[in-house]
């Protein structure tokens, strides 16, 4: 790319939102500080550039982001009544650094509060929370988090839930209960958004043959470009048109090289013969430390390009936004290093050929809209 085409970017989206579907710092945060949210919040000056951290407030402000859905994750390993304790905490550590941060952050519920937070300066702040587990097979759990801020619920994380599976276990179910289609309707009737990242493709199936509403994929990228489990397969990107919804094409290098998921491949099947779960993030990274393999491939923003323009050609430049999900992985590709490099991907695409108007569509726009019709739901 050229200077001119960075430039443009820079430009750009400083006068459009750009908006973000998951972002997982509230959980690092949670990793370096301890459960308590006040300790959590407090743990690191955000104001100033943490080199630990892939989010923080310079890195914000150079990568121009506007809007983003903060990750309240909660692993697999928590269940039951621990699983709804932990996600209330994360969410209480997004409004700790709300509170901390006034000037910074501006949590918002509706898509006229986040353009009016953009207008003022600040960072919208939404809550999406990941991993359906966390609400303990209670639609009034749901209704709860609803009602404390959650625009968001992933059906799963990385293993199934008792009414849904995930793309990355074994399937249970055949794609969603009859409890799991209930959990879908009610999202719908409160205006909470149906984020079918991390589900098996029957469960993405089932949900928009449920849904009344727009879903999203708040970090998935194509599976046609890269044959991954936790990728979207065309059939699944071709109905978005008909559902409203948005594709947020995510930076994960196992998701979008495939020689990084070939080396994944690798490490899942090490992982199984010293008898360890490779869809535990807490182990995986601690064998990988010990590992004895070559260096982990890097992926690049080619990579990311050939994704988010697959799902342009297949859901149309409508359904398609970004999903980084810094701060939950270990490394990004090389030049999305970390949230202050937005630009460097849309001075990609511009150079590429797209125009300013379907850069502020992938930038934000797309992700408004699925907002505000799902607020009108509620």
């Amino acid at each position: 790319m050229t200077s001119g085409d960075l430039a443009r970017a820079t430009q750009l989206l400083d006068t459009v939102i750009l908006a973000d579907g998951h972002n997982d710092l509230p959980w690092e945060l949670r990793k370096q500080a301890g459960p308590n949210p006040v300790d959590a919040a407090a743990g690191l000056d955000l104001t100033t550039r943490q080199p630990g951290l892939h989010t923080d407030f310079p890195k914000l402000a150079d990568g121009k982001l506007g809007l983003q859905f903060w990750s309240v994750y909660v692993p697999c390993q928590f269940e039951g009544d621990s699983a709804v304790t932990a996600v209330l905490e994360q969410v209480e550590v997004v409004h700790q650094l709300a509170e901390r941060y006034p000037d910074r952050l501006r949590l918002v519920r509706t898509a006229d509060e986040a353009e009016a937070a953009f207008a003022e300066g600040r960072i919208a702040s939404l809550l999406g929370a990941e991993g359906g587990h966390c609400i303990a097979e209670s639609l009034g759990v749901l209704r709860v988090l609803r009602r404390l801020g959650v625009r968001y619920l992933t059906l799963t994380h990385n293993l199934n839930t008792t009414w849904a599976d995930s793309g990355t276990d074994e399937p249970a179910h055949g794609g969603l209960t009859d409890f799991g289609r209930d959990v879908v309707r009610e999202m719908n009737r409160i205006g909470m958004l149906v984020d079918l990242s991390h589900v098996a493709a029957s469960t993405m199936r089932d949900a928009l043959q449920v849904t009344s509403a727009p879903v999203i994929f708040s970090h998935s990228s194509c599976r046609a470009v890269n044959d991954h489990p936790r990728n979207i397969p065309d059939d699944v990107l071709a109905q978005l048109p008909g559902n409203g919804g948005v594709a947020m094409v995510t930076f994960v290098p196992a998701f979008i090289s495939a020689e990084v998921t070939g080396w994944d491949d690798r490490l899942k099947v090490a992982m199984t013969d010293a008898g360890q779960d490779f869809r535990d993030l807490g182990a995986r990274t601690r064998f990988t430390e010990t590992w004895d393999a070559p260096p982990k491939p890097k992926a690049t923003v080619a990579d990311v390009v050939a994704h988010v323009e697959h799902a342009r050609e297949v859901a149309g430049i409508d359904h398609i936004g970004l999903g980084g999900d810094y701060d939950g992985v270990g490394t990004l590709p090389e030049g999305l290093e970390d949230v202050s490099k937005y630009p460097v991907l849309f001075a990609a695409l511009m150079e590429r050929g797209w125009s300013d108007e379907d850069c502020a569509k992938l930038a934000g726009r797309n992700t408004l809209r699925v907002l505000r019709d799902t607020d009108l739901t509620r």
